[in-house]
């Protein structure tokens, strides 16, 4: 668990600095409000962009951008949702990105899927 904790850690650090690379202003890392945490807040463009990272050491688990499953992304959706209240921003332009991180040996590579998914809202049947 600890090197698996290790390994999201580094690779959030990673893709901070890589999105900050990009254009990327971050605005927060790890926020967390009662619905839940997304890993990194930042704007770019003038678009709030809610990035989720996923590193893996291995290929033995999938690429990690799969790993954004729908019930993650409506998580992630709720917690946006939250922000963008909170920060009396919710007329802005906001999307999601995917910032997906593979070791190659010991050589992370970084891939940062823009508009990786639409607000993700649970579907339930009246």
């Amino acid at each position: 668990m600890e090197d698996r904790q290790s390994t999201g850690k580094t690779g959030e650090t990673l893709a901070a600095w890589y999105l900050e690379g990009c254009g990327y202003r971050i605005l927060e890392r790890n926020y967390r409000n009662r619905l839940g945490e997304i890993d990194i807040v930042a704007k770019e463009q003038g678009a709030i962009v809610f990035v989720e990272v996923k590193a893996r050491r291995s290929g033995r688990y999938g690429n990690p951008k799969e790993a954004v499953t729908r019930k993650k992304q409506e998580a992630l959706s709720r917690v946006a949702l939250g922000y963008l209240k909170e920060t009396g921003q919710t007329e802005s332009r906001a999307r999601f990105d995917v910032a997906s991180i593979r070791y190659v040996g010991k050589m992370p590579r970084i891939e940062v899927v823009k508009n990786a998914f639409e607000l993700a809202y649970p579907w339930r049947p009246e």
